[in-house]
């Protein structure tokens, strides 16, 4: 089904070559031949090969990332947009919680778009993902979205999900930085069989390479004579699942196809054949053999927990028991989940199903799964069924056709365009519901539950068509390929007038007078310190599992009312996690204060006075901050307030073996976080309450070292640690030194 090529290979003549033959390029040169390399090259301003200096061709954010973006592109001196911007609505958009806030993050992006000359889609029209696709993709082009699912490569364009600083850097005409990547080659044989569906073969794909790290921070190209016989809906399906992998993009080979695809949403322009050219070498390959994929289900509590249903039927018992262990060590015990009550007379039987978002919502999953439910009942126990159109031209369409008539039917319920069930704020579940969803995560709490309130429930990833099948049983799981259904002939006419009707294109058309609506909950960011001499880090929080995600870090949900208040959203920080980190780490910000007031704390002269016999003086240079360790944290979305929430809160660095993505790390970076790592056989038994001394460390970061020396004071005395902070470019280093983007802008508009 899938198997890893781990040496380099070169496709030449259409042809996958595992072993180099005489003539063929050396890897960096082949590189170059890549259609990754192509796009990229034609995007970079930089001079130096290995170290890419890229500027897009368009933005994209929904409202729980888009304010904050403004506001920090206000405070760092934004005048107007000068590339096309798009802020979606279908994240915010249930205003159940929180009063009137979250519309009135949605009145302040209108304004905001006037003002500044951008494109605001209003609440339902499309989840972001389906707009970029309708409305902003092209062939050759580079979208950068603050959604980690950015992804537009199975239509010729690369999409970069990473956290909002990255796009106030290029809202101000600078640069995303980063080391010339990897290429990975997917070759796609075969062609899937029926009931197979894009989410079976993304679910097979994560399953294969997440956990070793196979493909991290790489650019994943798809191509091989299996991708002709994927519609383009199928395609993208498989496209969008590719963050899941930990990549950093993905683009895909281009045919008649795609070109039929832009001509039927408007934009025939949009379209050129993408190839690869000549002899093109690659860091790695994926085979997917498509027509052995078989219906998939990834088990809580990763996209890449992933097994054949077929293997889940036979051996429910130990697979459930898995995943309740595995909840039990994540919450550590705090709240029992019980899925081993889901098997009755031996079958699995779900709770819940959604088929919702940029990966369940398009038109063939709709279109496939309608026809699978045709004439069906979903039953009226326990078992629910929501639908979700990705965009209002789907939906017209869905109406238009009979499909959503033949969904209803069964039972099923059509609701909006809204990205909510994907994480944590629609849809949300009984306790110790099992709920299976052709969506694009399954993290702890993306279904809503409140562990800390002792509320659990379960996600599983299906595709919509084994959804669909499991649907017309009555919620005992069932894979797409038991069910005789006749495909459907349909096909997804695009209709644009709903957008034209309402969504504000004022790109190009800025009115610098035009004044932001801020409503009472959208506050600016408060003061952040330039880095200090030396810094004493508290430990505030510690975690030793192997990875730490974002929703963790800052939980999705309902906490997404309060994105555009930092100090309010702060307050959750790794709440479900590490319930007391807020509490220690503000004890640690007002100590700061103190010390910075002139009056210094009792603490930081007791830690600094078993390193120095002077530590009333070393302590006027010695920034105190409280620090996160974690082993591999930041894996997930993209949303920077995972790091933006720890500096509110008086944080200054995070220490760990690695970075889950590159992402989290830059959102580290970008809001001062110092990106701290330690050698993997470094042995961290420290405790919350130790503290690291790390002197010199303004200097160290000035001068490039990227190994630096520090000593950890615990109750068990002094011990000398090695701490790293590898590959800073310049700009990095400058913005950490200043202590946020923020202040970094700041200092070159005084000429600093």
């Amino acid at each position: 089904m899938v198997s890893l090529i781990k040496n380099g290979v070169y496709v030449s003549d259409g042809r996958l070559i595992e072993k180099p033959q005489e003539g063929f390029p050396a890897p960096d040169e082949g590189r170059e031949k890549t259609i990754a390399y192509r796009i990229m090259r034609a995007h970079d301003v930089s001079e130096e090969p290995k170290k890419m200096k890229l500027k897009f061709d368009a933005l994209i954010s929904h409202d729980i990332t888009y304010v904050g973006i403004i506001q920090t592109a206000r405070a760092s001196g934004l005048e107007k947009f000068p590339l096309p911007y798009v802020m979606t609505n279908c994240h915010n958009s249930l205003c159940a919680v929180g009063g009137t806030i979250n519309e009135d993050d949605h009145v302040f992006g209108l304004s905001a778009a006037k003002k500044y000359g951008g494109i605001y889609v209003p609440a339902n029209q499309a989840v972001i993902h389906q707009y970029a696709r309708e409305e902003l993709a092209f062939c050759g082009g580079m979208i950068l979205g603050s959604d980690s699912h950015t992804r537009y490569g199975s239509y010729g364009c690369m999409g970069v999900g990473e956290g909002g600083g990255e796009l106030v850097k290029q809202l101000l005409e600078n640069t995303y930085d980063l080391d010339a990547p990897e290429v990975v080659l997917v070759w796609l044989e075969g062609e899937p069989r029926r009931g197979v569906g894009p989410h079976d073969v993304a679910i097979a794909l994560c399953g294969a390479v997440f956990k070793n790290g196979f493909v991290k921070n790489k650019v994943l190209e798809f191509a091989g004579p299996g991708v002709a016989k994927l519609e383009t809906d199928y395609r993208i399906g498989i496209d969008v699942m590719t963050t899941e992998t930990s990549c950093l993009t993905s683009v895909w080979t281009t045919d008649e196809k795609v070109r039929a695809y832009y001509e039927n949403v408007g934009r025939p322009e949009a379209y050129r054949e993408l190839k690869i050219e000549g002899t093109a070498y690659y860091d790695g390959a994926v085979k997917i053999d498509l027509s052995k994929v078989e219906c998939m289900i990834a088990m809580p509590f990763h996209p890449s927990n992933a097994y054949t249903i077929k293997e889940l039927q036979a051996n429910p018992e130990a697979i459930l028991k898995a995943a309740e262990e595995e909840c039990r060590e994540i919450l550590g015990g705090k709240v029992e989940l019980k899925l081993r009550d889901k098997i009755i007379d031996g079958k699995i039987v779900a709770d819940q199903g959604s088929i919702v978002g940029c990966s369940g919502g398009t038109y063939d999953n709709l279109a496939e799964a309608a026809a699978i439910l045709d004439g069906a009942s979903i039953g009226n126990g326990y078992f629910d069924l929501s639908v979700y159109p990705a965009s209002a031209p789907i939906s017209l369409a869905v109406t238009r056709d009979g499909t959503a008539m033949r969904l209803m039917s069964s039972g099923a319920v059509m609701k909006p365009a809204f990205c909510g069930p994907c994480f944590g704020a629609g849809d949300t579940p009984a306790h110790n519901a099992f709920s299976i969803r052709h969506a694009t995560r399954n993290f702890p709490n993306r279904e809503g539950s409140k562990p800390g309130q002792g509320q659990i429930a379960a996600v599983a990833l299906m595709d919509a068509r084994s959804i669909a099948a499991t649907a017309r049983n009555g919620g005992v799981i069932t894979a797409a390929t038991e069910i005789e259904y006749e495909a459907p002939k349909s096909e997804y006419v695009y209709d644009r007038t709903v957008y034209e009707k309402r969504v504000y294109n004022g790109f190009g058309k800025a009115e610098p007078d035009y004044e932001l609506k801020l409503g009472p909950n959208i506050a600016d960011w408060p003061k952040m310190y330039e880095l200090g001499e030396n810094m004493l880090m508290k430990l505030a929080a510690v975690i030793f599992d192997e990875v730490t995600t974002t929703d963790e870090l800052i939980p999705s949900g309902e906490t997404s009312s309060y994105r555009s208040n930092p100090l309010k959203l702060s307050e959750f920080a790794l709440s479900r996690r590490v319930p007391e980190y807020v509490k220690r780490s503000k004890a640690v910000q007002a100590a700061d204060i103190e010390r910075r007031a002139g009056s210094m704390p009792e603490e930081v002269i007791e830690a600094l006075s078993k390193i120095s016999g002077k530590p009333h003086e070393l302590a006027k240079n010695t920034d105190f901050v409280s620090c996160v360790f974690a082993k591999k944290p930041g894996d997930g979305s993209a949303r920077e307030q995972a790091a933006s929430c720890q500096k509110v809160l008086g944080g200054g660095a995070n220490i760990c073996y690695e970075y889950a993505t590159k992402r989290y790390r830059s959102n580290c970076i970008n809001w001062g976080i110092l990106p701290f790592t330690i050698d993997r056989d470094t042995k961290f038994d420290y405790e919350p309450g130790d503290y690291v001394y790390v002197p010199g460390i303004r200097a160290a970061i000035t001068w490039g070292r990227e190994k630096i020396p520090a000593k950890v004071i615990s109750k068990n005395g002094v011990h000398d640690i090695t701490l790293y902070v590898k590959g800073l470019s310049n700009e990095e280093k400058s913005i950490l030194k200043e202590g946020c983007l923020i202040n970094y802008y700041a200092s070159l508009r005084k000429g600093k």
